[in-house]
C-alpha cells in the first residue's frame, strides 16, 4: 500500500489492486503511468483518474455509452496485444472529459479513449482512426438527461443507485475504486 496526498481528494491509501498501469502514459503525460480511479461522490457518474506519481494530476473520465449509446471502440491486434487481452469482456472504456467553468460546455474526447483490461489492471489511451470522432464532443445535455432518467427510476424504485458511485465519504476519507468494480462497456 502507498499513500498519496492528492490535491483534489486529500490523502489516498492505494492498494496494488486499485492501481491502473498505463505503460505509455496519457497523451501529454507520458512519464506518468500509475493511476487509480476515485469517485468524487457527487452523483455525476464522472470518475477521476488520479495520478499516483503526481498528486496534482487527475483527469475526469466518463463511460462514453452514458452520453453516446452508439459509441464503439474497435481495437487492432497490436492494441489488444499491448493490453494483454484474451477476451474483450474484460475491457472497460472511458473518455477524458473537459469541464470548463460553465459546465454546460463540458466535452468528451471521443477520438482518444482510455481502454482498460480489468483483469490485468492495464490501460492504454487509444487514438482511433475514425475521422468523424471529435476530440471535443459536447455531451452535457446527454449526461443531464441520463442522470435525470436514473434519478426518476430510483425514485420509482425501478433501479438502484449506480454501484460504483455511492461514496458519501468526506474528501479526506475517500478511497480509490478497485479495478474489478469498474463497469464493463465493450
Amino acid at each position: 500500500m502507498i499513500t498519496v496526498d492528492t490535491v483534489r481528494f486529500g490523502q489516498l491509501k492505494i492498494q496494488d489492486d486499485e492501481k491502473i498501469i498505463l505503460p505509455q502514459g496519457i497523451l501529454g503525460f507520458p512519464e506518468l503511468n500509475e493511476y487509480c480511479f476515485v469517485d468524487a461522490g457527487d452523483d455525476t457518474l464522472i470518475l477521476w483518474l488520479q495520478s499516483v506519481q503526481n498528486p496534482g494530476i487527475a483527469f475526469p473520465v466518463l463511460e462514453p455509452k452514458i452520453f453516446k449509446s452508439d459509441y464503439n471502440v474497435q481495437l487492432s491486434t497490436h492494441e489488444q496485444r499491448d493490453l494483454q487481452l484474451e477476451a474483450q469482456q474484460n475491457v472497460a472504456v472511458f473518455c477524458i472529459v473537459t469541464i470548463p467553468d460553465d459546465v454546460s460546455l463540458m466535452t468528451a474526447n471521443l477520438k482518444a479513449p482510455l481502454v482498460i483490461n480489468l483483469k490485468k489492471q492495464l490501460a492504454k489511451q487509444i487514438v482511433l482512426q475514425e475521422n468523424d470522432l471529435p476530440i471535443r464532443f459536447p455531451m452535457f445535455k446527454e449526461l443531464r438527461t441520463h442522470l435525470l432518467t436514473i434519478r426518476t427510476a430510483m425514485r420509482a424504485g425501478v433501479v438502484d443507485a449506480p454501484a460504483v458511485h455511492t461514496s458519501t465519504e468526506a474528501p479526506s476519507e475517500r478511497s480509490p475504486i478497485r479495478v474489478r468494480d469498474l463497469p464493463v462497456t465493450i
